[in-house]
């Protein structure tokens, strides 16, 4: 069995190095020839004739990729979102497509965590006022003791982050009309009351259509005007325009993004250069257990293959045509 890998040399080193190590005793491992990300008809021509594609996160999943190589059974992507995988073309093909375990549940809520306290202590503008000789003034700061943090979104993050919160002497109040929320100390709100009793308001929510925007001009509104607004979820959720013209008109206090609607789900750059406003570059997830944990789900499903069982977390199970077929193959030598 052939496994292509499209991680360059950097990312390889990053995200996959003790899988590749594991896979290269499993079984054949082809990679990424060149010292930089693959485009998509590099990715064709580099994995033809492997069974397996193992696509970090800045090749895309394109139509393409899937109508062209014929002696691909299995894509995986070693992450949660699919949102840039065709899997409807994985379909027609008969390949089946699998994602990673959800190991970025902590790394992400503590992000929001640093971020939350970044904004309430000023420590990025104060930092890079102090490292060019000036004082930065003597603000105030917030303490996350006593205050009341909005959580939209009760899923896997929301939940562990508002433990969190909670254990720090915050108010956590939550919103999930699809959610019940059990923990007594914390309450469940309706959007419009969270949205004007939080100090912090902290979207979580996942990314649909229904939640496509869901920080807009209406519901921006209702926030307190010293409210900080932390994001670490996806940009899809919020509309920027309307948040950078409330920040700028003094309609929000401070700003912090992880996310947005730039290159790889990054802050955009409008966002980001605005003064006052942290943008980090979509690092949420990067943590060493993380991505250890993701690489080593595409090594567990690699083996499950080999073992002639069908692998874990495939998002279209009936689409298994190609690996039925490969396994055949196999097992006539």
């Amino acid at each position: 069995m052939k496994v292509f890998l499209s991680h360059n040399p950097e990312d390889l080193g990053v995200y996959f190095k003790k899988a590749h190590e594991a896979l290269t005793g499993m079984v054949e491992v082809v990679r990424n020839p060149q010292e930089r990300d693959l485009t998509t008809d590099e990715v064709i021509e580099a994995a033809a004739g492997c069974q397996v594609v193992v696509c970090h996160r800045s090749t895309h999943g394109r139509k393409e990729i899937f109508d062209s190589l014929s002696d691909m059974a299995v894509f995986i992507r070693p992450q949660v979102d699919l949102s840039d995988v065709d899997v409807a073309a994985a379909d027609a093909n008969g390949v089946l497509v699998l994602n990673s375990v959800p190991a970025f549940i902590p790394a992400t809520a503590e992000m929001a965590l640093a971020l939350m306290l970044d904004l309430a202590r000023d420590v990025t503008s104060s930092t890079m006022e102090f490292k060019t000789g000036r004082m930065p003034p003597s603000n105030m700061g917030r303490q996350l003791s006593g205050s009341t943090a909005g959580i939209i979104g009760y899923g896997a993050i929301g939940s562990y982050l508002a433990q969190k919160l909670k254990a720090l002497g915050m108010r956590v109040v939550v919103n999930d009309p699809y959610v019940n929320c059990m923990d007594e100390e914390i309450e469940q709100v309706g959007l419009d009351t969270l949205l004007r009793q939080s100090d912090f308001v902290v979207p979580l929510a996942v990314a649909t259509e229904e939640t496509e925007n869901l920080i807009n001009r209406e519901t921006i509104a209702l926030m307190k005007p010293d409210v900080y607004f932390v994001n670490v979820s996806r940009g899809n959720l919020v509309d920027e325009a309307a948040l950078a013209e409330a920040y700028r008109e003094g309609r929000i206090a401070k700003i912090a993004v992880d996310v947005g609607r730039g290159p790889d789900q990054r802050p955009s750059p409008q966002m980001a250069e605005m003064e006052g406003v942290v943008a980090t570059p979509h690092l949420g997830g990067l943590t060493v257990q993380n991505a250890e944990a993701q690489a080593w789900s595409a090594v567990e499903q690699v083996e499950a293959m080999v073992k002639g069982v069908l692998p874990p977390r495939a998002v279209n199970p009936q689409s298994d045509a190609r690996l039925k077929k490969l396994w055949l193959e196999l097992s006539r030598g």
